[in-house]
């Protein structure tokens, strides 16, 4: 059965992502004046398209935003984008993949060995805390997950999406799975943990309570659910209690 189009953005929503495309055109992230030559598209022509899809999808949604909104944003001609990218799908699935390689220094520096387990998941949800913050500010508004975003809306229509941010998942969650294998060798969680099973359990409280804050547009819930919610997880809510 062939997957049915997204529907186009009612009024109120057009005139959002005409609000997010202005804005994302002064955004220091996107911010793509001078960087373009007449004739064949640049090499960051492809870097610049990718940037602007994530940046105006995780503002609003994959169904909202069209390729000419993503053109227009970028400064970027339609040619140009089919030069890199067959179909908006092929761009997501791209995004996707950047987005992943440029929080990999931060989640290898996070889950270092040389760090105690623990610490790991506190800093973890520090830095997200920390993100998520910095989105409010720039965008206005709470985002949540950019691929947990995009996965819900799309997974059920573009198996690419739905493959992609699985790929995505396993790849984070051997970062938990390691950090709980260290907790159970120095006795923090019995031996008997699965900690697969665990790694699991983390990795979809944290996107449950990220989506939650982007649906309710509010960072409290974060900052006051996130940390005793994963201790309870880990099973060590009476020891952070008695710590505090």
């Amino acid at each position: 059965m062939k997957p049915s189009r997204a529907r186009a953005p009612h009024p109120g929503q057009r005139k959002a992502l005409d609000r997010s495309v202005k804005s994302t055109l002064f955004c220091p992230r996107c911010d793509f004046l001078g960087r373009f030559s007449m004739g064949r598209p640049s090499p960051d022509t492809k870097q610049i398209l990718i940037d602007t899809a994530l940046a105006l999808i995780w503002m609003s949604s994959y169904g909202s935003v069209s390729v000419d909104d993503i053109c227009k944003a970028a400064g970027v001609k339609k040619g140009s984008f089919y030069h890199f990218f067959p179909s908006k799908v092929d761009l997501a699935v791209a995004a996707m993949e950047h987005s992943y390689h440029e929080v990999k220094p931060l989640y290898d520096t996070i889950f270092s060995p040389d760090t105690p387990p623990l610490k790991r998941f506190e800093r973890m949800m520090e830095v997200v805390i920390e993100k998520q913050t910095e989105t409010l500010e720039k965008y206005g508004r709470v985002c949540g997950c950019s691929d947990t975003s995009l996965g819900c809306e799309m997974a059920g229509l573009e198996e690419r999406i739905r493959v992609k941010f699985e790929e995505l998942a396993s790849r984070k969650k051997r970062y938990y799975e390691n950090a709980l294998r260290d907790m159970v060798a120095e006795g923090t969680l019995p031996p008997d943990t699965d900690v697969k099973a665990k790694a699991h359990e983390i990795f979809a409280y944290l996107l449950g309570q990220m989506t939650l804050a982007r649906i309710q547009n509010d960072l409290n819930l974060l900052k006051r659910d996130l940390r005793p919610g994963l201790l309870g997880l880990l099973g060590l809510q009476d020891k952070a209690g008695s710590a505090a």
